[in-house]
C-alpha cells in the first residue's frame, strides 16, 4: 500500500500547524495512510520545498533531497533513521499488516539493517516468527540508534543479527528520546556536584536537614493530592520514604506500602484493582464520569505489573542514568494506576526507591523532589496531560452502571509502549531545582539557625523549645515580634532585649 502523500497547500495536521510548504513523512505519513490508532507523535518529520534543515519542538524539517520513496519500506526506514523506534507505531501497523506483506517487505534488503531491525521488531512485539530463514552472515547492528534514544547494552539475537539494546520488555517498554535538554542536564553531572556540595556539610547538620527533609517530602506529596495529613500521619511516610529502596518492589511490597499511605480504607478496596478506574471529575447532574485520566483495564493489570516490576529490575541494574529510569518507571506506575487510591503518592515513592537503589542517594540524605514537584504543580499537571490526554482519543468507554468507565476496546498496549521524554526532562529539572535550591536551602537555614541559637544560649540561656518557638514568630513578623507574643510567650524579657534579639535575627536571617 503506498504512504500518502500530502498536499503542498496542507496547512494543519491532526491539529498541528504544518512549518512551511512541504509533506509529512516517516511515521506521520504511516500514521494516516493506515488511520493507526495511536496519538500523534511529539516531533514529526517533514520534506520542506526550500532547502533548508531546521527542528524546533514539534518538527524536525529536511530540505526535499531527504524525500523517501512513495511506499512502506522507505517511509519505515526513513523514520527509524531520523525519528527512532516507537514501538506503538509499530504495533498497531503490524497489527493491520499480513505477514506475507511483511515478509516481502524485509526481503527487498535482508541483510540491511533496517529490514533486520523491522523483522526483529516484528517478531519481538508480535511474539510470533515470520517464515524467514535465519540469517548466516552480517555485523550486529542495535535495534536502538542511540544517536536518538536511550538504551541499554542488551543482548544479540542470532536470527536477525541485531542487539536488544531495548530498555524494557514487551509488556513495559516506554522509551525515551534523545534530546538537548536531557543531554545538558546529564553532562553537567548534577550528581557529582551533589556529592561535593554535601560532603562539605557538617554530619550533625545533614542529619537535621535530612529529617527535616524527610518530613517535608511527605508532606509534600500529600499536598500534591490536596490533602492535609496530620503531622504524625506525614511524619509516618516520611519514616517509609527515608526507607526507600530498601525492598525490592513487588506486589506484596507496593500493597504494604499503599498500607502505609492510605489511613481509612473502609471505602476503599485496596490492592490490586478489581475495577476499572479513571481521573476527573463527574457531572453534577448525572454524576456521570468526565475523565482527564482513564487507568489500564483491570484485566490487563497482572500483565502490565509483572512487565513494569521486571523492567524496573533490569533497568536499575543498568548504565542507563538513574533519574531516566526514576522516569520510566515511576510516570509508568502512575499512569497504569494499579491501585483504587494512593498512587500518586507511591509514584513519588518510586523516584525515591530508584535514586535510591541506583546509589543516586548514597549520601543518606532524601531528596525532597515532591517539594520541588509542588513549587511547579502546574508543569506537574502539564506532564501528566501531555500522556493523558492524547490517548484519552482512542480509548473506547461509556459509563458503568455505578458511575465508573466501562472500557469498551482494548487499551494495553497505550500503557506498555509510550514516549517519556516529557516526563523525564520534568523529573530531571525536579532533581535539578531540589540539588540548587531546596537542599542547600535547608542545610543554610539550619546553619543560620544555629548561629542565632548560639547567640541567644550565650546572652539569655534560653531552653530549645523557647528558642524554637521565638524563631517561629520572628518569621511570621519577618524579624519582628508582635505585641502579643512579648505580653504572652516572651513577657520575661525586657524592650531592650527584644530590640537586641530582633537586631540580631534580622543580622543573621534577613541580611546574609
Amino acid at each position: 500500500m503506498n504512504i500518502k502523500r500530502f498536499s503542498l497547500q496542507l496547512s494543519v495536521f491532526h491539529g498541528r500547524a504544518v512549518p512551511e510548504d512541504g509533506v509529512i513523512v516517516g511515521y506521520g505519513a504511516i500514521i494516516e495512510a493506515y488511520k493507526l490508532a495511536v496519538p500523534i507523535p511529539v516531533k514529526l518529520t517533514f520534506i520542506s520545498t526550500k532547502k533548508r534543515q531546521f527542528e524546533n519542538n514539534e518538527w524536525k524539517v529536511f530540505p526535499s533531497r531527504y524525500l523517501p520513496e512513495e511506499n512502506l519500506y522507505k517511509q519505515i526506514t526513513f523514520a527509524l533513521k531520523y525519528e527512532g523506534v516507537d514501538l506503538l507505531i509499530f504495533k498497531k501497523l503490524f497489527e493491520v499488516l499480513k505477514k506475507t506483506e511483511l515478509e516481502e517487505m524485509i526481503q527487498q534488503e535482508i541483510q540491511g539493517q533496517f529490514s533486520r531491525r523491522i523483522w526483529y521488531l516484528y517478531e519481538w512485539l508480535m511474539e510470533t516468527k515470520l517464515n524467514l530463514p535465519d540469517l548466516k552472515t552480517g555485523n550486529l547492528v542495535p535495534v536502538i540508534d542511540e544517536k536518538l534514544q536511550y538504551a541499554i547494552d542488551g543482548i544479540s539475537s542470532p536470527r536477525h543479527k541485531v542487539i536488544n539494546n531495548l530498555p524494557g520488555n514487551q509488556d513495559f517498554c516506554p522509551l525515551i528520546r534523545k534530546t538537548e535538554k536531557l543531554e545538558m542536564f546529564i553532562e553537567s553531572n548534577i550528581r557529582q556536584e551533589k556529592s561535593n556540595y554535601l560532603n562539605r556539610v557538617h554530619n550533625d547538620v545533614l542529619q537535621r536537614a535530612s529529617s527535616f527533609l524527610l518530613l517535608k517530602d511527605s508532606k509534600a506529596s500529600f499536598s500534591i493530592e490536596g490533602e492535609n495529613p496530620r503531622n504524625n500521619r506525614a511524619a509516618r511516610w516520611g519514616k517509609t520514604i527515608g526507607q526507600a529502596g530498601k525492598n525490592e518492589l513487588t506486589i506484596a511490597e507496593l500493597n504494604r506500602l499503599q498500607q502505609l499511605v492510605i489511613e481509612n480504607d473502609r471505602f476503599i478496596k485496596m490492592g490490586i484493582r478489581q475495577q476499572q478506574g479513571f481521573i476527573g471529575d463527574r457531572d453534577r447532574a448525572t454524576q456521570e464520569p468526565i475523565p482527564d485520566h482513564i487507568s489500564a483495564k483491570f484485566e490487563d493489570l497482572d500483565t502490565l505489573m509483572a512487565g513494569w516490576i521486571q523492567t524496573q529490575k533490569v533497568l536499575t541494574q543498568s548504565r542507563m542514568d538513574p533519574i531516566l529510569v526514576a522516569a520510566k518507571i515511576a510516570f509508568g506506575f502512575v499512569f497504569i494506576h494499579p491501585f483504587v487510591d494512593g498512587n500518586g503518592r507511591l509514584h513519588r515513592y518510586i523516584i525515591h526507591h530508584i535514586l535510591s537503589q541506583t546509589g543516586y542517594t548514597e549520601q543518606g540524605i532524601i531528596f525532597p523532589v515532591s517539594a520541588s514537584i509542588l513549587k511547579h504543580i502546574k508543569d506537574y499537571a502539564k506532564t501528566l496531560e501531555s500522556y493523558s490526554h492524547p490517548i484519552l482519543n482512542f480509548i473506547d468507554w461509556k459509563p458503568s452502571e455505578n458511575n465508573n468507565v466501562e472500557i469498551l476496546n482494548d487499551t494495553i498496549d497505550y500503557y506498555r509502549y509510550f514516549d517519556a521524554t516529557a516526563q523525564a526532562e520534568f523529573l530531571f529539572y525536579c532533581v535539578n531545582d531540589t540539588l540548587v535550591n531546596v537542599i542547600p536551602n535547608e542545610v543554610e537555614y539550619l546553619m543560620k539557625f544555629d548561629e542565632f541559637k548560639s547567640f541567644l544560649d550565650h546572652k539569655y540561656e534560653m531552653p530549645d523549645n523557647m528558642v524554637s518557638l521565638l524563631v517561629g514568630f520572628l518569621e511570621q513578623g519577618n524579624g519582628q515580634l508582635s505585641n502579643r507574643v512579648i505580653s504572652n510567650e516572651f513577657n520575661a524579657l525586657t524592650v531592650d532585649e527584644i530590640r537586641s534579639i530582633e537586631e540580631q535575627y534580622q543580622l543573621v536571617f534577613l541580611e546574609n
